[in-house]
């Protein structure tokens, strides 16, 4: 073994050499040696790097306590059982026996392979669920210049297993892959259409190569929120959240109408005369219209009044909300004052960044697929939107009009917290990458 804190089954393989004495006073110190240049994934390999060249274990330990740690699993046994986890054990012939148990920090992850999958744990829950004829050497990150190796046996895994994280893992933080991940282009312009979902668990935003909550929690997810639950319908659901015309129809008619409105009028758009004009085109349209299709000329039949007059209330309604959104997103720095939201379209193209990923750590897509459907969210963001400020709160309007119900509790207000990490963390992908 390499590397490791002393002394407790910790420390290198050969003895440290002896301290040598001390040099006279009128010789200078010699200067320490300059650490090795290795350009870490992400912050987290950075922070165990610099841990463990300076031999401060605590604080290498503290870094994995609040990071997760993904390791090998059959899949053959999460496909049967999600919620039994198995292993799939390593070999390094560092080790006595050769026998290990390899887990990775976010940025040391392996491309997603169709026959390889991963879960994830904390830190303490490999010395809880340690048995005696598991490995005796949890490694970290193996071969990398952050590499260390932990006695996984009591009572030495004490050692590392009291280490806490500050904070859920799955709390909101922007992290960036250095490399393994694009950081501009049309690929990281898609991935971070869906920053307000990958920020939101702290995951980093520009993964393309997405592992995410692991394999059994990313097919749990599919599963329990979206009913997917096999490659054909996690294609229906993207195609379908990629759909130009796949928004919510009312709220867009809405929307659109006001659109129509500033345009005559120079931007301004009075409430009062949104909901008349709403009215007025609703009822043109219940007296039947004529309309050219490839088939000919047809001709609708007329609504009924008591429909078109209900649908009128609804969509009146519906004014009132989207008005009060708004007036809270303008107190709230989602929108700057004078200005609206044009479309909720970003609702749909946000979750299809998000969707592509999820399929792939779901493995029901290759990255080919996840990385194509990514940019595709990106180019039909930018057709409907002029900037990260207009998507976001397109995105969020969106959201609240299908969760929130003018509530204003945790589905809106995770979008405020979140909103404005993404505004002002220096490595946002909003702040580095341009929408168009």
């Amino acid at each position: 073994m390499s590397f490791g804190p002393p002394p407790a089954g910790f420390g290198p393989a050969t003895p440290h050499p002896p301290t040598p004495p001390a040099s006279p006073a009128s010789t200078p110190p010699p200067s320490a040696p300059p650490l090795p240049v290795w350009t870490a994934p992400t912050s987290i390999e950075q922070a165990l790097f610099e841990a463990k060249s300076r031999e401060d274990w605590p604080a290498y330990f503290d870094t994995l306590a609040d990071s997760r740690l993904y390791f090998e699993i059959r899949r053959d046994g999460a496909d049967a059982e999600p919620s039994r986890t198995i292993p799939v054990f390593g070999h390094d012939p560092r080790v006595t026996g050769g026998r290990i148990w390899a887990v990775y920090t976010e940025g040391m992850l392996p491309v997603p392979d169709p026959h390889r999958v991963l879960d994830w744990q904390s830190l303490g829950w490999f010395a809880r669920v340690w048995e005696p004829g598991d490995p005796p050497v949890i490694v970290v990150n193996p071969g990398s210049p952050c590499e260390a190796f932990l006695p996984s046996a009591p009572p030495h895994s004490a050692a590392w297993a009291q280490h806490k994280a500050k904070g859920p893992l799955n709390r909101a933080r922007v992290r960036t892959l250095r490399f393994g991940g694009p950081l501009e282009g049309r690929v990281a312009q898609g991935l971070a259409c869906g920053a307000l979902l990958v920020v939101r668990y702290g995951f980093p935003w520009n993964a393309m190569a997405y592992h995410g909550n692991g394999y059994p929690g990313e097919r749990t997810s599919l599963r329990e929120w979206w009913g997917v639950s096999s490659r054909e319908e996690w294609q229906e659901q993207q195609s379908a959240l990629l759909d130009p015309d796949g928004a919510n129809p009312v709220w867009e008619f809405a929307l659109g109408l006001r659109r129509a409105i500033a345009r005559d009028f120079g931007g301004h758009v009075d409430t009062a005369y949104w909901r008349d004009t709403i009215a007025r085109v609703l009822r043109a349209r219940a007296g039947g219209e004529t309309v050219i299709t490839p088939d000919g000329v047809t001709t609708t039949p007329a609504a009924p009044a008591a429909e078109t007059e209900a649908r009128i209330k609804g969509i009146q309604h519906l004014v009132g909300r989207i008005t009060r959104y708004e007036a809270r997103f303008r107190a709230d720095g989602i929108l700057d004052e004078n200005r609206f939201v044009s479309s909720v379209d970003a609702w749909n193209f946000g979750r299809a960044s998000g969707m592509a990923r999820w399929g792939l750590g779901s493995r029901y897509c290759s990255l080919q697929e996840a990385e194509s459907a990514v940019i595709e969210a990106g180019r039909a963001s930018a057709r409907s939107y002029k900037s990260w400020q207009d998507f976001a709160a397109g995105y969020i309007l969106g959201r609240c009009l299908h969760f929130d119900d003018e509530e204003f509790g945790e589905w809106y207000t995770d979008m405020v917290d979140l909103h404005r990490l993404l505004m002002s963390d220096p490595g946002s992908p909003w702040l580095t990458v341009p929408f168009k």
